[in-house]
């Protein structure tokens, strides 16, 4: 967390040829971690915490990671649970997409309060919160519920998720190395919704288990999850968090202030664009796999796995590529070439080509989020920065629940085929959206 600030001045009086550089240093005795300054006149320095610096930063990345990789997991099961959980319940499509639908009422809970949240009880309080909500709705669901109980378990699971995401994505886009940092968290997401698929459809297809029994994996591991988050964020209470990102003594949240700036409405409705997108062809290949391109159902359901296994590498990989050629060029390049795989993916009809363009449209869609997160710390002021991102990400979740729904309502009227011309025409709608954006500035510590 950036907890200070260091004021340089440059004197145009030069002794023995060296500038005469007169330091301010900050009120409190906190010791600056390294950053990055170029010399100029006046220039101010963000003195940002580093992933190994404090050297207990190691085991907080750490713990944040494996929480993102159990999200990921949760997102990708849906689209290999989907064609099991409308057969054993006999829904039509439109009923099945309320497992897509109900999380929507965590997230949108998540976005108000989680700034509110940040105050009371800290980073230390959502670890908690958070994970445990999770544990909890999947425990109910193991023991495979009617399906109304299923439904409503999920929005406990949506407001968990909601409150992690906001909280650990603001937390990495105050480290040094953000670009690189939340390409790793989310590489780490499209791992866990990467093996995901591959696990749970070969405990039905191959182990011959009940779908619910995959959910027994998904309690341990967010019980797991409580005590590594825990343990990371014991220290950061919501004293502390106060202390640290409201000026002269503020106790009000940000989230009145945050949502006063145009910046966090076009990103929050690019976020639950985005996620929508994500959420939908991941959620709905297997089912357009196995009906439209008549695949079995193994070949399908590792689709899912090629398109999570996509993302992963792209947000690993284009993560080192994106901070070169800066995040507005580099998102509006990657949603072109996704929109050319997707009319390949579209419009040739036979299986093969249709996985290995799936998996593309994953690699090139993989950075949008994180790059949103930069460039949310990159034209808002760090005290809105968790507000802000909050706000974007728990409505980026909403959009994980409403646009899986209506591909679902479109399913059920005109057949699982629609999947695709709707995939095309969000692409679209994200480039025009993208595009609103105001230029970016370069960030000091990322250079």
């Amino acid at each position: 967390m950036a907890t200070a600030t260091t004021v340089i001045e440059m004197s145009s009086t030069r002794t023995n040829g060296a500038p005469n550089i007169n330091i301010e240093q900050p009120n409190d005795s906190t010791q600056l971690p390294l950053g990055t300054f170029e010399q100029g006149s006046g220039l101010v320095v963000d003195a940002l915490e580093r992933w190994d610096r404090p050297r207990f930063n190691r085991y907080r990345l750490a713990a944040v990671f494996f929480a993102f990789m159990v999200f990921g997991m949760n997102d990708g099961s849906y689209g290999a649970l989907v064609p099991y959980i409308e057969q054993d319940y006999h829904l039509s499509y439109v009923v099945t997409s309320l497992v897509f639908l109900s999380p929507f009422a965590g997230y949108t809970v998540a976005a108000l309060f989680s700034d509110r949240l940040h105050l009371l009880i800290g980073r230390r309080g959502i670890a908690i919160i958070g994970p445990s909500c999770k544990a909890i709705s999947y425990v109910v669901i193991a023991t495979h519920p009617p399906y109304p109980a299923v439904v409503a378990m999920l929005a406990v699971t949506g407001l968990g998720n909601g409150l992690l995401d906001a909280a650990w994505n603001a937390w990495i886009g105050t480290l040094a190395q953000t670009n690189q940092l939340l390409g790793l968290l989310h590489g780490f997401y499209g791992l866990g919704a990467t093996i995901s698929p591959l696990i749970s459809t070969s405990m039905i297809t191959q182990a011959h288990l009940g779908w619910w029994t995959f959910f027994y994996l998904m309690a341990a591991l967010s019980a797991t999850e409580v005590l590594t988050g825990t343990w990371a964020f014991w220290s950061e209470t919501g004293a502390k968090y106060t202390d640290v990102n409201r000026k002269n003594g503020e106790d009000q949240g940000m989230t009145r202030e945050a949502l006063k700036q145009k910046v966090t409405w076009i990103c929050s409705i690019f976020l639950l664009c985005y996620v929508g997108l994500e959420v939908s062809l991941g959620g709905w290949i297997v089912n357009f796999m196995m009906r439209v391109r008549k695949g079995e159902p193994f070949p399908s359901g590792m689709t899912a796995t090629g398109f999570w296994l996509g993302i992963t590498l792209g947000r690993v990989v284009l993560g080192f590529i994106t901070p070169k050629i800066g995040e507005r060029t580099a998102v509006s390049a990657y949603l072109l070439i996704a929109v050319g795989c997707e009319l390949v993916f579209w419009l040739v009809p036979q299986f093969i080509v249709s996985a290995v363009a799936v998996a593309l449209v994953g690699f090139f869609t993989g950075p949008i989020f994180p790059s949103t997160i930069i460039a949310v710390t990159k034209l808002l002021p760090s005290e809105m920065h968790v507000a802000a991102i909050g706000f974007s990400a728990a409505i980026g979740g909403g959009g994980a629940a409403l646009l899986p729904f209506a591909v679902g309502a479109v399913a059920q009227a005109k057949g699982p085929a629609t999947l695709q011309p709707i995939v095309l025409a969000l692409l679209a709608l994200l480039l025009g959206i993208w595009l609103t954006l105001p230029r970016m500035p370069k960030r000091i510590h990322n250079a």
